[in-house]
């Protein structure tokens, strides 16, 4: 997919949120102009009218920009733009007394009063919330709200402005500044925040395949660490009786020769039981982790029944399906179904989070089982590994929409397929009389 969907589709949820907090701060100029000088054309005959837009223009392009670099520094990518800081809030007073001045003492127009208030308290709302983003304490940001709110009454004052009035644009400052100022800092917040979620779970990842790592180390530790032992032990034994011309040492290497095929063939076992997957364990495994993550997973289908080989290989795809869920697009729903009819296990994974991906694969267990593209990952090229050896085919790909759908099929040997009850969507049939016939008792199912 391509175009703006793409463009958006491909971004991680904290670069989404990241972007819409963005282009906020970036609509904000275009806010500030339209409610704060576009109104003093009506109020103010030309060309203060004028001046007014262009420093009402001038101080929102300022503040677009102080955002933009303080928000990079939120993240750690840049340094506080103090200069730019100090920069914006020096004409954002210079800017609101300016133009309180201009429309209390310019040219008489219908109602310079309205426009003065207008644009006195806009400038300095906007500049107080767009400043409140390079502050990270709450006690400061109330100190500037209210700071803003006393000297906007102050100058409204020594500008000529009867005292109700000021206090009028006083509280007004205070409404205004108050707000922008909470809509900054809260956006900042929700910002961090996603982004500490998702490394979370990145590391509860990472901790899972540490876990996983050790729980293998222990197991050939357990297997390897006794045995090589007494292979040592005897291998020196060996050599001392052969030094000394005993037979025995001849007994001895023939020990060492026997321990040592002992030790491989256990280390095969457990590399073996490393290797394959229970499916049973695998299906719930995939729900609690894509729960875990936020994704609403609906697992069922018979598991029961089929062979030991066919549920590794369904093992192993659910496994990797999942990975592939949590690692690549955005979903926020899963199903996984396992079918058995006409002699053939269907198993298919499918979520609301495809990337953007362009056309559908499908690879039979005879054709290019083993290859992976280039730059590409190797997780499909060993699933169809794996289910080569079962007579398996894999399909994976775009399914209409934001679907993303990845099917296996393995034929079930004749003397293994299960007795289950007929499909759900399948009515029972009926005996000659009109009852019912019995329906034999089904598999047992993986519920969510």
């Amino acid at each position: 997919m391509s175009g703006r969907g793409g463009w958006w589709r491909g971004k991680s949820t904290p670069a989404k949120i990241e972007t819409y907090t963005r282009w906020s701060f970036h609509s904000f100029p275009f806010i500030e102009v339209a409610t704060f000088a576009l109104p003093a054309f009506g109020y103010v005959p030309a060309p203060v009218n004028w001046i007014l837009f262009l420093l009402v223009s001038v101080h929102a392009a300022l503040a677009a920009v102080t955002a933009s670099l303080t928000l990079d520094w939120t993240r750690g990518h840049r340094p506080l733009p103090v200069r730019l800081l100090w920069a914006l809030g020096t004409a954002t007073v210079v800017i609101a007394v300016v133009s309180l001045v201009i429309a209390l003492h310019g040219p008489r127009g219908a109602d310079n009063g309205a426009a003065a208030c207008t644009v006195f308290v806009g400038v300095l709302s906007f500049g107080i919330g767009t400043l409140a983003l390079a502050v990270r304490e709450t006690r400061r940001m109330v100190y500037g709200v209210l700071g803003a709110a006393l000297g906007a009454g102050a100058v409204a004052v020594a500008a000529g402005v009867p005292a109700p009035g000021a206090a009028v644009a006083a509280g007004a400052t205070v409404l205004a500044a108050g707000f922008f100022t909470f809509t900054s800092v809260f956006s900042v917040w929700l910002l961090n925040a996603v982004y500490e979620l998702d490394e979370a779970r990145e590391t509860r990842a990472r901790l899972a395949v540490a876990e996983e790592r050790l729980r293998f180390g222990r197991d050939l530790h357990d297997v390897m660490g006794r045995n090589l032992a007494v292979v040592a032990l005897k291998s020196e034994l060996a050599v001392q009786l052969a030094q000394r011309g005993r037979p025995e040492a001849v007994e001895q290497m023939i020990e060492v020769q026997r321990i040592a095929r002992e030790t491989q063939r256990e280390v095969r076992e457990v590399v073996r039981g490393y290797r394959e997957a229970d499916l049973r364990t695998e299906l719930a495994g995939a729900q609690g982790v894509l729960t875990a993550a936020g994704i609403d997973c609906e697992v069922s289908g018979p598991v029961t029944g089929l062979p030991a080989e066919i549920q590794s290989a369904l093992g192993w795809v659910v496994r990797e399906a999942t990975t592939n869920v949590l690692r690549h697009g955005d979903a926020a729903r899963c199903a996984v179904s396992l079918r058995v009819a006409e002699g053939r296990v269907t198993l298919t994974v499918e979520n609301d989070g495809a990337p953007g991906s362009g056309t559908s694969t499908s690879t039979g267990s005879r054709t290019d089982a083993g290859t992976a593209e280039p730059g590409r990952g190797s997780g499909l090229a060993g699933l169809r590994e794996r289910l080569r050896e079962v007579d398996g085919v894999l399909r994976a790909g775009a399914a209409g929409g934001d679907l993303f759908r990845l099917t296996a099929e393995v034929p079930l040997p004749p003397d293994s397929i299960p007795e289950q009850a007929p499909a759900p969507e399948r009515a029972p049939a009926s005996e000659p009389g009109g009852s019912p016939r019995p329906v034999p008792h089904p598999v047992s199912e993986v519920t969510p």
